[in-house]
């Protein structure tokens, strides 16, 4: 091929690619222009909105509120405005209506504290309060706040008398309780944006009917202490409660109805199953096993990993205490 003929070649080469540029530029040239979606912020002040969804009887939390913009056409009076309310004093106040999230409060939602059927605004539906008495030692030092959520321990000694020796045990009789209020007190005072850590010797707590009754009978038979709970553990035993079948969502549910039922289970006080710990299990030098309750009946090893006691018969009249091994046996005097 001679000189002539490739160039020739090549500009006709540069003429088609330069033809399909300017083509591919017209069509897309003459597409439609693509709107973009421009998401504009509301003008208008910003209201105090829920965070998360608030429950009648919700106690109101720092976590539980915040400012956000609101369309101005939209701002009724009712509502919390930024600048002329101040978020600090609803602490402590308690929902009197179901609050959505992001649905603004209003001045009517909120019982605060000392106003007339306050504490009744607490409870939830069919519940009760209770008081019982704590000291720094039994309240958890203080870190116990409305809202927050407890277990309760009863501490008693146990037996004790001329034929057997006494021991203590510590048992976890009910879990999952709501703290109301701690020294009639439902508010968490604040400094710099720090909670103040403060004693008190009472604390109400939220209980059913059957569950009030057997915290009255606990504060008689031995000393009431607090264990505060942590966030994960009610979430943690909604989910075991659903695997075990405890729990049911009826099919056919919608989202807020399967949120109430799960948030109705989540928050109710637990009874039963109950743990304990002896002073056996924590020293040796306390007694391993239960006395006997009555004539008759075998008394029950409360220690794991200790030997089965041998004591099956409280006789009556003078006894003598043998031992053979590990294996303790009562045998009336004179055999």
């Amino acid at each position: 091929m001679d000189k002539k003929k490739l160039i020739l070649l090549a500009f006709a080469l540069v003429v088609a690619v330069g033809t399909a540029l300017m083509a591919r530029s017209m069509f897309a040239g003459g597409t439609a222009p693509q709107a973009e979606a421009a998401v504009a912020e509301p003008e208008g002040p910003r209201v105090l909105v829920a965070q998360r969804a608030l429950p009648v009887g919700t106690i109101i939390t720092a976590d539980a509120l915040q400012f956000k913009m609101w369309p101005k056409e939209m701002v009724q009076d009712v509502y919390f405005v930024e600048g002329q309310a101040d978020m600090q004093k609803l602490l402590g106040t308690v929902a009197r209506f179901p609050v959505t999230a992001g649905q603004p409060l209003t001045k009517g939602t909120l019982v605060q504290p000392g106003d007339r059927g306050f504490l009744a605004a607490a409870l939830g539906p069919g519940m009760r309060a209770v008081t019982v008495t704590v000291s720094e030692k039994t309240g958890v030092a203080g870190f116990v706040f409305p809202g927050d959520r407890v277990d309760l321990l009863l501490t008693q000694a146990i037996g004790g008398g001329r034929d057997e020796p006494g021991f203590n045990a510590t048992e976890t009789v009910l879990r999952n309780l709501r703290v109301l209020a701690t020294d009639q007190s439902t508010e968490t005072e604040q400094v710099e944006g720090k909670t103040v850590v403060k004693s008190f010797r009472t604390v109400t707590l939220e209980a059913t009917p059957r569950i009030a009754e057997k915290i009255y009978v606990a504060q008689e038979v031995g000393t009431l202490s607090l264990a505060l709970r942590s966030i994960a553990d009610n979430r943690a035993e909604l989910d075991r409660a659903i695997a075990s079948g405890e729990v049911v969502v009826p099919d056919g549910a919608t989202p807020e109805e399967e949120e109430e039922i799960l948030q109705l289970a989540m928050n109710r006080p637990q009874e039963g199953r109950t743990t304990f710990q002896t002073g056996g299990d924590v020293s040796r030098f306390q007694s391993r096993y239960m006395p006997s309750q009555s004539r008759g009946a075998d008394p029950a090893p409360v220690a794991s990993g200790t030997a089965p006691a041998a004591a099956a018969v409280r006789p009556s009249g003078p006894t003598v205490r043998v031992s053979r091994g590990n294996n303790t046996v009562i045998v009336p005097a004179g055999k």
